[in-house]
């Protein structure tokens, strides 16, 4: 007869920055994926202010898994309860704390200390979530710190935009331009090169090369897709040079004159390779306004060829 076996582990980083510093990077769920390298996507499904229902998709141990997760947020103690409800499979179940204690002006400790079910008849999915919860907690302590002590310049660091189009069309002809961006080669000049699996409805894992003045670059994404909502999310898990973190989303919004479509990005930027790429003369204001450039240029022409496929359409009927 099958049972529950929980076990738990505590780990702790000390991080050179404030304790509110801290608290507010990991209490603003919407970026962590932006923040965390195994978070692909944070959807916030209900907040009272305090307790908060996210929907998180993250990869663990290289899969893609999905669940639901309960937050209580106390920021006069600095501290979050969390807990999946349900929780990841193969795990029976999963809570925790994470705890923010202030050592000094810049100087904080983070405790993690979680407990996870696993079904005792499973040995092999024990095993399994033993070193997935262990090496995520590592990781993700590890890029709190490497963020949080650069709290200063987080606001350079850090770019988010959008780019619009307007188009007079059906909603559903832009989205499925967006959706098969298996095509895009053969329709979008600068992308060369792009390879789409598709072994989950909805969930796309993506491999693009485009072309730029620099050269052809290559990047790996994962692409969660919403049709109904006319949503496309998408997370870079290998993203361009110049960047430590790429997340963006792809918005079709009808209304009664025709439909808005929106590119949406937020990137963090990685300094060290600016001068390998940009020349020596680069520095992080020229990063910045290269990165917008590149980005809203090949997302404006994406849009474009969006627009034409929805409009052609129209003029066919």
């Amino acid at each position: 007869m099958s049972g529950e076996r929980v076990e738990g582990a505590t780990h702790a980083v000390e991080v050179a920055a404030p304790a509110g510093v801290v608290y507010a990077v990991l209490a603003d769920a919407t970026k962590l994926p932006l923040y965390f390298s195994p978070n692909i996507h944070a959807e916030r499904l209900d907040f009272d202010g305090e307790s908060e229902r996210l929907r998180m998709w993250s990869l663990v141990d290289g899969q893609l898994k999905s669940w639901t997760s309960w937050r209580h947020l106390d920021a006069v103690r600095r501290r979050i309860d969390f807990r999946q409800e349900p929780p990841a499979s193969p795990l029976t179940s999963m809570n925790g704390t994470l705890q923010v204690t202030e050592r000094g002006p810049h100087r904080t400790e983070l405790h993690l200390r979680y407990h996870y079910g696993v079904d005792t008849a499973r040995p092999a999915d024990r095993a399994w979530a033993e070193r997935a919860a262990h090496d995520i907690s590592r990781t993700q302590l590890a890029e709190l710190k490497s963020y949080a002590e650069r709290w200063t310049r987080l606001d350079d660091l850090v770019l988010s935009f959008e780019e619009a189009v307007r188009v007079h069309g059906p909603a559903e002809l832009v989205y499925d331009f967006l959706y098969r961006a298996g095509d895009w080669p053969d329709l979008v000049p600068h992308v060369t090169r792009t390879d789409v699996h598709e072994d989950t409805p909805g969930v796309q894992r993506m491999t693009m090369e485009t072309l730029t003045e620099y050269g052809c670059h290559t990047t790996d994404s994962v692409r969660i897709c919403f049709p109904h909502a006319g949503r496309i999310v998408h997370k870079q898990t290998a993203p361009h040079v110049l960047l430590e973190a790429h997340t963006g989303e792809w918005s079709v919004l009808p209304d009664e004159r025709g439909v808005t479509v929106l590119a949406q990005h937020s990137v963090v930027l990685r300094e060290d390779n600016a001068a390998a790429v940009l020349g020596h003369h680069a520095d992080l204001a020229h990063t910045r306004r290269h990165v917008r450039e590149e980005l809203g240029r090949d997302s404006r022409a994406l849009l474009a060829h969006a627009k034409r496929h929805a409009e052609s359409a129209v003029r066919m009927l």
